[in-house]
């Protein structure tokens, strides 16, 4: 998951440290903070040392998208090997400005394309806390199907999956 992906609005590329200023604004959103959790990013230097710490992490694969027109970020796609799931976790988040208007879907559907040309997986699962409800409507648009309720960290998650082939 390293090369761009163009779509009608967007252009989706590798998260970098040059991001830092975004990723400051996205992790201190409402929803961020009530759907993902506290990240603890107050700073500059704190949102470089996130990013890092995700790039360190061949676990993590981190896409920003971004507007076609501007250039300007407006939302992540995750791919995510949790050690709690058997495949990995796609995941989305977006600035407030942009939810509603179909970007998060344009973008994961551009990286599930690119995830299934690529044949790296076979299955991929998402998860969402069940007051979610704009995410999960996502998730079922996307083709993932409820799997089952987990409790993780203390914290109540819904599972979502599907097989590559039938996304």
């Amino acid at each position: 998951m390293s090369s761009a992906i163009n779509t009608a609005r967007l252009l989706i590329d590798a998260l970098t440290v040059n991001d830092h200023v975004f990723i400051f604004e996205l992790l201190n959103t409402e929803g961020w903070i009530n759907f993902i959790g506290q990240r603890n990013i107050h700073t500059k230097e704190d949102a470089i040392a996130y990013i890092n710490k995700i790039l360190a992490n061949r676990n993590l694969h981190y896409q920003v998208a971004r507007l076609q027109t501007s250039n300007s970020p407006i939302g992540l796609v995750t791919l995510i090997k949790r050690d709690y799931l058997a495949h990995h976790d796609i995941g989305f988040a977006f600035l407030p400005a942009f939810t509603g208007k179909g970007y998060a879907h344009e973008a994961v559907v551009a990286v599930l394309k690119q995830i299934k040309a690529t044949a790296t997986h076979s299955h991929l699962l998402a998860t969402a806390v069940p007051q979610n409800t704009a995410s999960i409507k996502l998730i079922k648009k996307l083709g993932l199907q409820f799997r089952e309720t987990i409790t993780e960290q203390g914290e109540l998650l819904h599972v979502y999956g599907a097989s590559i082939a039938d996304l």
